[in-house]
């Protein structure tokens, strides 16, 4: 690929840098915010409103490439290049299919919004931002890893437990980057060995190689799967619940209608309304339940990171990486 790539859409970059900021494994992606220079106060107070992130992605011929993608208010700007510095790496094309499915950029956000906005909980949420977009990822398998890791743990955890699966199993990239391990590759690990390498319970390393397994024989975990089948397949396997298959239809299978209502975080929004009560009043945003789960998590990430820069001494301060808190 020659150039970058520019896709200008409206996109609430702010809300993106601080969903990517809590969810980051190190080792396999890099997060660079950008001084806070506005002055906006209130729940956007003290975060970023631009930043970059850079990863390694493997191309469809199996070559390895660096993508490197700068997020600004209405614009993502990418650029791939093969990370051994000789080969075809991405096409334009590839380039923006991979950044609509991680940032959801194809996604109708007008249409989800006048949808949402009839709920008096979401209403003042798509009020605020009537930019956001539900948050995908490159890779199907990479995210159900983290997501079975972070199983009743906090995400700062997940991103540990997944940062060591990458440091052991990863391939080594430059810059003290690491490509994430195929799904074959942890299918072929030992359970035991795994609990010990990742300090995880022996249950949550079984599911993971369990997971790891029926990726490897089929599971497709892509924009566009058969959500269905894919939810029949892993619910099959030991320590996977709803809240897990429903959180990777959003997040893998890129389903705009998906919401996982035993979410702590999405019941403290409605009251601690109990699971089934919440998926009752949710079934009147169908068909953009996934939009009205982000707008809950995205309120509540931007809260968490408004007060740690409010503490923090870095704030004001040039560029740096970020660290958010747990």
């Amino acid at each position: 690929m020659r150039g970058a790539v520019v896709v200008r859409v409206p996109f609430d970059a702010r809300a993106m840098l601080a969903y990517l900021a809590v969810h980051v494994v190190p080792g396999v992606e890099r997060l660079e915010l950008d001084e806070v220079v506005d002055e906006v106060v209130g729940a956007d107070a003290g975060t970023p409103s631009s930043g970059r992130v850079e990863r390694l992605v493997r191309a469809a011929d199996g070559s390895v490439v660096r993508l490197v993608v700068r997020l600004a208010p209405d614009e993502v700007v990418a650029e791939a290049h093969p990370a051994s510095g000789v080969g075809p790496g991405l096409t334009s094309d590839e380039v923006e299919n991979l950044l609509a499915r991680w940032f959801g950029l194809d996604d109708d956000v007008a249409a989800a919004g006048e949808h949402l906005r009839h709920d008096d909980v979401l209403a003042p949420l798509v009020t605020a931002r009537p930019h956001l977009r539900v948050p995908g990822h490159v890779d199907g398998f990479e995210v159900a890893a983290q997501t079975v890791l972070g199983q009743q743990v906090s995400l700062a955890a997940a991103r540990t437990f997944t940062g060591r699966l990458a440091e052991a199993l990863g391939t080594p990239g430059p810059d003290g980057l690491t490509l994430f391990p195929p799904a074959d590759v942890v299918a072929a690990a030992d359970a035991d060995e795994l609990r010990g390498v990742l300090r995880v319970p022996a249950t949550r390393a079984r599911t993971l190689v369990a997971v790891a397994r029926a990726c490897a024989d089929g599971v497709d975990l892509s924009p566009g799967a058969d959500a269905p089948a894919v939810r029949e397949r892993l619910l099959a396997l030991p320590g996977v619940g709803p809240w897990t298959v429903d959180y990777l239809a959003l997040r893998a299978l890129g389903a705009r209608d998906a919401f996982p209502a035993g979410d702590l975080v999405l019941r403290q929004a409605f009251a601690l309304a109990p699971a089934a009560e919440l998926g009752r009043r949710a079934a009147r945003w169908s068909p953009w339940r996934a939009f009205a789960a982000q707008h809950v998590w995205s309120a509540a990430q931007l809260a968490r990171l408004t007060r740690a820069a409010a503490t923090s001494p870095a704030r004001g301060h040039p560029s740096r990486t970020a660290r958010p808190p747990a």
